[in-house]
Order: C-alpha cells, then structure tokens, then sequence
C-alpha cells in the first residue's frame, strides 16, 4: 500500500470516479465536488490518499487557512474503505497530514466528529487531538 499526497497532476477520470464511491461509505446524501476543482489552489488544500495498487482505499483532507487567532488547519472526510478498516490507514494518512501542519507551519489542527464515530473519536485522541468545549453551528446556504 501507499500514501501519499495528490496533487493536480494527479488527477484522472478514474481516480474522480473512485473518491465518488468511496464518498458514499461517509454520506450517501453529500454533495460531492471534483477533485479538480477543489486542487485548483494546491496552497490551501492537502489531500493524503491511500492506494493499494491503482485502487484508492482511504481518503483525508485538510484545509489550510490564516485568521486572527493564527494559522490553522482543518481536516475533513477522513474515510477509509469498508474493506480495509482496522489496519492502521485512518492512523497513517492522519499523520500524513499533521506532518504537513508542521511544515507549513500551523499553529493549531482542527476536526469535527461525529459522537457516534467511536473509533475515529479513539484515532484523534491517541493522535492528541482534545475534545474542545465548543459548540459547532452550522447554516447551510443555498
């Protein structure tokens, strides 16, 4: 298996209608955007994808972007097949991209979690990430 970052030039018909499949494993009803437009701007987007030969098995991403308060990172869809859960590849592509935090500098790495999500909740905490006493709202905009 390998991991690693994509890339633009990355970028193929096959892969956009695999990453659609493996979506679907998170959220049947999520409204999915292309590869290619969301690696228009490599600068603020890391995506680290897992493949065990041609075939992409698991998926994170994280968003880069600067406030007030510093910069920061966001990680999102984090998804690993069905079929190759429990062999370390959520752990992996995780610290893929807490490695690029740190080479770009981040001062803080951010994630929301589903409670349900038991064993994702148990990877972020053994990775150090703390449960932030927050609340999340959310607007959806048409």
């Amino acid at each position: 298996m390998e991991i690693k970052l994509l890339a633009e030039k990355d970028l193929t018909q096959d892969l956009q209608e695999q990453l659609s499949k493996l979506y679907l494993q998170l959220n049947s009803e999520l409204k999915q955007l292309s590869l290619e437009e969301i690696l228009y701007d490599e600068e603020y987007i890391d995506i680290a994808a897992c493949f065990d030969d041609d075939k992409l098995v698991g998926i994170a991403m994280m968003v880069n972007y600067k406030v007030v308060s510093g910069h920061k990172g966001m990680i999102e869809d984090v998804i690993v097949s069905e079929n190759y859960r429990g062999q370390g590849i959520g752990r992996k592509l995780m610290e893929v991209l807490l490695q690029q935090a740190k080479k770009r500098k981040l001062d803080d790495v951010l994630l929301f979690s589903g409670h349900h999500r038991t064993a994702a909740i148990s990877l972020y905490k053994s990775l150090g990430f703390t449960l932030k006493n927050s609340g999340l709202y959310i607007k959806k905009l048409d």
